[in-house]
């Protein structure tokens, strides 16, 4: 699959750096690692704003679609339209759908078919791939 926005692994850690990502950031991001569940400083934030790619700046998600599911990751029921890929995993011994960021490629977590009404959707994210933007949401 191919992005609009291409970097290399040194290029990405120093825009991560730049940003002041969490340790594990890139690992996250660019190699498809997950954070432990409860662990992620966005796991626990309710306040309004906009949740964006910790890489390339994409807004993902507004604080409106977040949701508790009480599985340890930031979730949500619905993603920006366009803002997200989705691709077939099939590591671990399982068949999931990993979400992407539709702009840089960056690994953001999964998305599950067991979310709230109406999309029935749990994009559960690792908060290493988030970058939170306080403030008012557009309705």
């Amino acid at each position: 699959m191919t992005f609009k926005i291409q970097k290399t692994d040194t290029q990405w850690k120093e825009v991560l750096a730049q940003k002041g990502a969490e340790r594990g950031a890139f690992d996250v991001t660019r190699h498809a690692s997950t954070e432990r569940p409860f662990t992620g400083k966005y796991e626990a934030v309710w306040a309004d704003g906009s949740y964006h790619c910790i890489c390339c700046g994409a807004k993902l998600f507004d604080s409106s679609t977040k949701f508790d599911a009480g599985c340890g990751w930031p979730s949500f029921s619905l993603a920006v339209p366009g803002a997200i890929k989705d691709i077939s995993d099939m590591s671990h011994g399982m068949l999931r759908t990993e979400t992407v960021c539709a702009d840089c490629g960056a690994h953001l977590g999964h998305v599950f078919p067991d979310g709230p009404t109406p999309t029935g959707l749990r994009y559960c994210m690792n908060s290493a791939s988030l970058d939170f933007q306080p403030g008012k949401q557009d309705k």
